[in-house]
């Protein structure tokens, strides 16, 4: 019997694994250790320092996503990173003008959405069907392990040794190597190798299923369940994020356990991403969901004493690892119930959405924290938001009927 040979889809995950690490690990992770050298340089406030990524997101996520389904991903991806490479140069050169810091996270947001997870996530569902929970899982731990390495091996020793402006610029400058990793291995779609997904003899079930249009998915009760949902836990998770440094600091950890800290929780992440991937092609996935965001919801009250001996190292690695999977995990219950054919309309929706809580949540946390000097309330919401998020989670449908597999007769 003659040995199948090795699927190239593989390759384009290996692909996929190094510009996510590049594009959203090494980038998005790493922008709020710089916050306190905004505020501290320029005389900002936790609000205006935060705002950024807020005015960004609602400017250019929700408008950009009706264009990702119109565009060659794989060229989609190489765009975005050359738009974030711009921006994070003009980070490190800006003066103290919160106009053209604002207009600069604008750019960078146009990056992040046409280099992030949506083009990865369409190449990548074109590409697998059976294995693509694992398929994602393995390609999300890149974005995982640029995050873990961002701020305790990358920003950190850069800041250290050269100063926060060039510790920018440098982080920016190694998104130049996304160009050929995209350009010499990276397609579109099985057919341009002339292969199925998965390496398969042919095409599979939900392949000729023609693509919804974003009217019939607005009709849907299950794509607002999902928006919803996603929308809190993610909102909720970056709260966290953009907030997590400057909790420390007012709670007297130093800068070496912020890095630690993120260290650890982005290193979980690399689990939750691939164990809650793997278990994604075994059960239900919407079960598996429902567990991804209860361990994002479940630690954040430990927030509120982060100052006690071994509470950071506990906080990092159960909210890391649902934090992993929590991203993952969207397009695949996406492409479970609308199919693969509609993932790019469907995630150009929910993930500038989803975006959008991601950058108002953390806004809004420090805010109150602005104006109570505490973060007692805001953590109170961030927990709310988070448990809503597995709530509206349990109410979707555990598979669309419409894209079931025929069943072995």
């Amino acid at each position: 019997m003659q040995k199948k040979p090795f699927f190239y889809g593989w390759y384009i995950v290996s692909a996929a694994f190094f510009t996510m690490m590049l594009t959203v690990g090494l980038t998005l992770y790493n922008l709020p250790f710089f916050y306190e050298f905004f505020i501290d340089e320029f005389g900002w406030t936790d609000t205006q320092a935060t705002r950024g990524f807020l005015i960004g997101t609602l400017l250019v996520l929700p408008f950009g996503g009706f264009l990702v389904h119109r565009f060659s991903a794989r060229k989609l991806i190489i765009v975005g990173a050359l738009l974030q490479l711009v921006a994070f140069n003009s980070f490190g050169l800006m003066g103290g003008s919160l106009f053209l810091y604002y207009f600069v996270w604008c750019a960078l947001m146009a990056g992040f959405l046409y280099s992030g997870p949506i083009p990865h996530q369409v190449i990548l569902s074109q590409w697998f069907h059976r294995n693509r929970g694992t398929a994602f899982g393995v390609a999300y731990l890149g974005l995982g392990l640029g995050g873990a390495i961002a701020q305790k091996y990358v920003a950190l020793p850069l800041i250290e040794a050269y100063g926060w402006r060039v510790a920018m610029q440098g982080v920016g400058s190694v998104l130049l190597l996304c160009v050929p990793l995209v350009l010499f291995i990276v397609r579109d779609r099985p057919a341009e190798k002339g292969l199925f997904p998965d390496g398969a003899d042919a095409p599979p079930p939900d392949a000729a299923v023609e693509s919804h249009s974003f009217g019939y998915l607005f009709r849907q009760r299950a794509f607002w369940l999902l928006a919803m949902a996603s929308f809190c836990s993610i909102g909720a998770i970056g709260a966290v994020d953009h907030n997590l440094p400057l909790l420390f600091r007012r709670a007297g950890l130093g800068r070496d356990v912020v890095a630690n800290t993120n260290f650890l929780r982005l290193s979980s992440s690399l689990a939750g991403r691939f164990i809650m991937g793997r278990m994604a092609d075994r059960f239900n996935k919407k079960y598996v969901m429902i567990a991804a965001y209860l361990f994002v919801a479940l630690p954040v009250p430990l927030l509120a004493i982060i100052d006690q001996p071994g509470i950071p190292q506990t906080f990092a690695v159960i909210f890391g690892f649902g934090m992993g999977a929590d991203f993952m995990l969207i397009p695949l219950m996406a492409a479970e119930i609308f199919g693969a054919n509609s993932l790019a309309r469907t995630m150009g929706i929910i993930w500038p959405f989803d975006s959008v809580g991601q950058a108002l949540c953390p806004n809004i946390v420090a805010y109150l924290r602005d104006r109570s000097q505490s973060y007692t309330g805001p953590l109170t919401m961030v927990f709310v938001l988070a448990m809503v998020g597995a709530f509206g989670v349990s109410l979707l449908p555990t598979k669309s009927a419409q894209h079931k597999e025929p069943q072995p007769s």
